[in-house]
């Protein structure tokens, strides 16, 4: 196998390459703040959860998935970051925590919170799909 030297170029092509495809399947990546708040003051948390979630995006292209399957991934992600500022807004406890820190206590292994209002069991599972997903993608080790 012949190896190239890797030079900046190189991976600010691949980083364009990756920042395109993102805004093919995501293109409304930015407005999703602006479409959980309740308030103004949700922006700014709004803005934390994309920058969490755009590199597990990112990861879930790389994966090599049907667009179908894409799209259900990124459509519960929006949920997710909904639920969490609906949350947000119904507890003050929540109110204060860092958001990362909620998404954090909000997953787990075996899936994500109940979304209210409620959705069909099988939704449900879907969504609890893609959130084990998050889970084991922020809990992975640096290392594997």
């Amino acid at each position: 196998m012949v190896s190239k030297a890797s030079s900046g170029t190189d991976k600010a092509a691949i980083v364009a390459l990756d920042q395109a495809a993102l805004a093919r399947y995501v293109p409304d990546l930015q407005n999703w703040p602006a479409s959980w708040r309740f308030e103004d003051e949700d922006i700014p948390p709004g803005q934390a959860l994309v920058q969490v979630f755009t590199p597990f995006l990112q990861h879930l292209l790389a994966q090599g998935y049907a667009r179908k399957t894409l799209n259900r991934h990124r459509d519960y992600l929006w949920m997710l970051g909904g639920e969490m500022i609906r949350r947000r807004h119904e507890d003050p406890d929540v109110l204060a925590m860092p958001v990362v820190t909620l998404l954090h206590n909000l997953l787990e292994e075996d899936g994500g919170p109940l979304i209210w209002p409620r959705i069909s069991e099988s939704e449900q599972n879907s969504f609890d799909a893609t959130c084990r997903k998050l889970y084991h993608y922020l809990n992975q080790s640096p290392n594997a």
